[in-house]
């Protein structure tokens, strides 16, 4: 098991030993759980993962978005549906200043 001592910095900031992160694989933007255990603090990683979601309800969802007239297109081309989107946001931003 990999061991290193560390200090703690102004802020409570700890950095984790190159050891300690290789052991474990531990990259930049990866979650870490800090709790207390009985020998002292854990961290432990974790695994960011969505609510699956079913695809009933996104299908369900989608065709709500239709009928409520949230959606643009279909275009012919990508110039197409950017005129649209910037269109939109103008009229979406004239509501808003008013």
């Amino acid at each position: 098991m990999a061991t290193a001592a560390t200090k703690v910095g102004p802020k409570f900031q700890v950095t984790i030993p190159k050891t300690v992160r290789d052991a474990v694989g531990l990259k930049v933007g990866d979650l870490v759980e800090a709790s207390v255990g009985r020998d002292g603090i854990v961290l432990r990683q974790k695994v960011r993962s969505d609510k699956p979601v079913s695809l009933a309800r996104q299908l369900e969802e989608s065709e709500a978005a239709v009928r409520a007239g949230r959606v643009l297109g279909p275009f012919k081309s990508a110039s197409a549906a950017m005129k649209a989107v910037k269109a939109r946001a103008r009229r979406v931003d004239r509501t808003v200043r008013r």
